[in-house]
């Protein structure tokens, strides 16, 4: 049967083919292009990870291409041109709106503007012929400003070789200048150049949190030409909290409110938090423990910071109360000692957790029955509620999240590579970490592939709060064999009742350190169907500590971590401000970044926000389109094609 329907549906896509390509003619030009297409070098991919909500930051990286549009630059000007011309050229790409106001501005005249206009379109249409030199027309056109795609294609390919054409160029120039034209052509090639010099985009992680314009983050990638997302930890977070699970909510709540970012929920996704305001006015005070981290842009008033202060309160109890019911509905999940709200003696101020019994302080359990400890209120389960529906009512937030679930995975198999946020679970010895799930037990990809199956299940049913789908997008948040949590347990409540740092500590999965092993590497790329050899792991969500020492280039290479610290709450610790990665036809380079400073000096001091690229490998044979996953999908579209042909055009 399943035969007969393979059968069927091929039948049904030839047809559908034929009435595309209703001539031989036709599918004899396809195949040769296709076929052409695949002897090409491969397009460059670009890896990101860890943004939470750096927007300016992944901007800047974004726009540069983590230093290709430089070297594009430099490849063609460092013989004819200043440094200090090259820096011009290479601001003006990035930011070619806020780039060119400044330039017009140290012109006296007009003609010397003029001349200024007609030269640096030259060298950005010099610019976009060596970008684009490895691309089809077609795929070229595609990428060039919609409005100007003659005048560019005629400058691109224009031959004089019988000196016939030499006025008729010139005239263009001057046309585009004269008729007030050249700032949007600029504006419009300076884009098409950042477009060409990346290929293709992947996000391995935590787009999420801790900074302040993840939405803007999000808005980028939506128009993006090429992304994918390998979810991470945060991110499920907020994927939870719109498919409907309250404690998730609560996390990214309580996150927002401890780095002062909770005008991401207001402003940016238009949420009412006022009856989370109201609750927390009424029963919290000031508590030093859950002050806002102070932020580098703004400062607060002490009014402010009061208010953030007893929200955070309001909401971390909240979430405490939330994890209980899920822990003790999910004995399978393992979080006994997590029931945290229960194993406090309110008497004396207590708490007995891991055998260990600690004295607590800077508590704020005015709301919590000793009693049933993980009852809500009243007021508390009316605020949540309505906190859920706000969420779930927002429009752009509604966009963000089906953006993250069409271009988003938990892993990604891509061009021989995985890439994974987290980790994969796994113990002392190496072995894959098995977990149950409804009754059956499951390791390794096959744990992984279960957990993406429960979030998008939890994604489609937003009406179900309390189903296991729902629940394990929690647990991916923060249980044991989670592929993107990768430790023991998460001690929230200890860093904010506990003063011992030791009953803080978070056990990393064994995974952090034998990743460092080439032979465990080859193990895990051999569980996702990879080629040990070839493959590596792009990996996230632990910030190297490259001012310690530490190399994010692990396993001889088969392990590459870049997650560098765009985040500025893990500069401190990292030393740096990220890590991006390169992967061309010639091979792989991974790129430091500086801490990024502002936009204006990138412009005005053409400071580029880059330390060094370390070559990864190089690769013996360049890579072409064939070698890739597109490359794989043309051949398929080859092949029916090629049936196409055969059927129903050759006799």
């Amino acid at each position: 049967m399943t035969e007969l329907n393979n059968n069927y549906l091929k039948e049904k896509y030839l047809d559908l083919l034929a009435e595309k390509f209703d001539e031989e003619e036709k599918v004899a030009t396809e195949i040769i292009n296709l076929e052409s297409i695949l002897d090409l070098p491969k397009g460059t991919e670009h890896f990101v990870s860890d943004l939470h909500g750096e927007y300016h930051a992944f901007q800047h990286v974004l726009r540069n291409g983590s230093g290709n549009v430089r070297a594009k630059i430099n490849d063609i000007f460092k013989e004819t041109h200043s440094e200090e011309h090259i820096s011009e050229l290479a601001a003006l790409v990035y930011y070619p709106e806020e780039k060119l106001k400044l330039i017009k501005n140290q012109f006296e005249s007009k003609e010397a503007l003029d001349d200024w206009y007609i030269e640096t379109i030259q060298q950005l249409i010099h610019l976009v012929s060596y970008a684009s030199s490895k691309y089809t027309r077609s795929k070229l056109r595609k990428a060039l400003p919609k409005q100007f795609v003659y005048i560019i294609e005629e400058l691109l390919y224009k031959s004089n070789v019988y000196n016939n054409k030499k006025t008729y160029y010139e005239t263009i120039l001057q046309k585009v200048n004269s008729l007030g034209q050249s700032d949007k052509l600029i504006i419009g090639l300076a884009y098409s150049i950042q477009r060409l010099v990346v290929d293709h985009l992947h996000v391995v992680g935590d787009i999420y949190d801790r900074g302040p314009e993840p939405d803007k983050i999000m808005e980028t990638l939506i128009n993006y030409h090429s992304v994918d997302i390998q979810w991470g930890n945060h991110d499920v977070l907020w994927i939870g909290a719109f498919a409907g699970s309250k404690v998730c909510l609560a996390n990214i709540l309580r996150i927002c409110a401890r780095y002062d970012n909770l005008d991401i929920i207001e402003d940016g996704y238009g949420i009412n938090l006022r009856p989370l305001v109201n609750l927390a006015e009424k029963y919290y005070e000031d508590n030093p423990a859950f002050y806002p981290k102070q932020r580098s842009d703004k400062a607060l008033a002490d009014d402010e910071k009061l208010q953030i202060t007893k929200i955070h309160q309001a909401i971390a109890i909240i979430q405490f109360k939330l994890e209980a019911p899920i822990i003790k509905r999910r004995p399978s999940f393992d979080m006994e000692e997590r029931l945290v709200l229960e194993k406090v003696d309110y008497q004396n101020q207590e708490i007995t957790i891991y055998g260990q019994t600690y004295s607590l302080e800077n508590t704020c359990f005015q709301t919590v029955d000793p009693t049933n400890p993980a009852q809500l209120t009243e007021e508390e389960e009316e605020v949540i509620n309505k906190l859920l529906l706000s969420v779930q009512e927002s429009e752009k937030l509604k966009r963000h999240m089906n953006f993250l679930m069409k271009k988003g995975n938990l892993y990604l198999r891509y061009n021989g590579n995985l890439l994974i946020h987290g980790c994969i679970p796994v113990d002392e010895n190496g072995n894959m970490e098995e977990m149950e799930i409804d009754g059956n037990y499951y390791n390794g990809r096959e744990l992984l592939d279960q957990f993406e199956r429960h979030l998008r299940t939890s994604f489609i049913h937003k009406d179900k709060t309390d189903d296991l789908s729902t629940d394990l997008i929690w647990y991916l948040w923060t249980g044991k064999y989670s592929s993107l949590f990768g430790k023991r347990a998460m001690t929230t409540f200890e860093r904010y009742f506990i003063s011992d740092k030791a009953s803080h500590k978070e056990e990393k999965n064994p995974y952090y350190y034998l990743r460092e092993d080439n032979d465990m590497c080859r193990k895990m790329l051999e569980e996702f169907d990879l080629d040990p050899e070839q493959g590596r792991i792009i990996n996230g969500h632990t910030p190297v500590k490259e001012k310690e020492g530490e190399n994010p280039i692990k396993a001889n290479g088969k392990m590459i971590v870049i997650d560098g610290g765009f985040s500025k709450a893990y500069q401190s610790t990292t030393g740096i401000a990220g890590y991006t990665l390169l992967y061309n036809s010639f091979g792989m380079q991974l790129v430091a970044h500086k801490r990024f400073g502002t936009k204006e000096n990138v412009l005005n001091n053409g400071a580029d926000e880059l330390s060094v690229r370390r070559v990864v490998d190089e690769e013996l044979e360049r890579k072409k389109v064939r070698d890739t996953n597109t490359g794989a999908k043309l051949q398929e579209e080859i092949k029916m094609l090629q049936e196409l042909m055969s059927y129903r055009y050759i006799d």
